[in-house]
């Protein structure tokens, strides 16, 4: 509380006159309760919202809001345009193995080392703010390949915003994005590596897939 304490009063004497906090699913950190502990005690408004999504997920909506926000959108506006892409977010992601996820809290014990006895390849996704498993399959290319398809499903006709990430797994994960941009015909996907925090609970071999509703 007191970090985030400290880059508020920092936006009060940047000129700022409100702050929007957006951040990671409060099912999977404890970050959302620090903003909201530390928004009590600002000089000015803060409205921290709670994506209940994590990487791309999270910024899609944080992209919107800093639109919004660059575009003239009051407080309460900037909130809607995060809130409303948060809402239609979609993740999905395939793991080499269930046991970092295991050892981060993030999966059952029991799941975790049913799908390691099976060496089955799990696929899967961000539902209610927590991890959930969707499907799998035998290989890692029919997992990634069912990731595919399973996007291209998802965004159907509409306009949405894609991202791919991975950790260790650039290949894999630019192999996945050329498919999706030939498939959804979406010239520019961006495509990047998951920074620490997230990388220490998927482990390396994690490709993934954001979707969005454009705001």
């Amino acid at each position: 509380p007191a970090n985030f304490l400290s880059q508020y009063q920092a936006a009060v004497y940047a000129g700022a006159d409100s702050v929007v906090s957006v951040h990671l699913s409060s099912q999977m950190s404890g970050t959302y309760e620090s903003a909201l502990l530390a928004a009590r005690e600002a000089a000015i408004p803060v409205s921290v919202v709670d994506s209940r999504s994590v990487g791309m997920g999270l910024g899609f909506a944080v992209l919107a809001a800093a639109d919004a926000a660059r575009a003239g959108a009051s407080q309460a506006e900037v909130v809607a345009a995060a809130e409303q892409v948060a809402a239609g977010a979609h993740v999905l992601f395939y793991v080499d193995t269930l046991e970092f996820l295991r050892r981060g809290g993030r999966m059952g014990v029991a799941s975790a080392a049913v799908g390691t006895a099976l060496r089955v390849k799990p696929i899967l996704q961000l539902l209610d703010g927590k991890v959930a498993p969707l499907e799998k399959a035998r290989t890692a290319n029919k997992a990634l390949a069912r990731l595919v398809e399973l996007t291209v499903d998802m965004v159907g006709d509409r306009d949405m915003s894609v991202a791919v990430q991975h950790l260790a797994a650039a290949e894999r994960a630019e192999e996945v994005a050329a498919e999706l941009s030939v498939r959804l015909e979406i010239a520019d996907i961006p495509l990047n590596e998951v920074g620490a925090v997230v990388g220490a609970h998927v482990g390396p071999g994690m490709v993934s897939v954001s979707m969005a509703p454009r705001p």
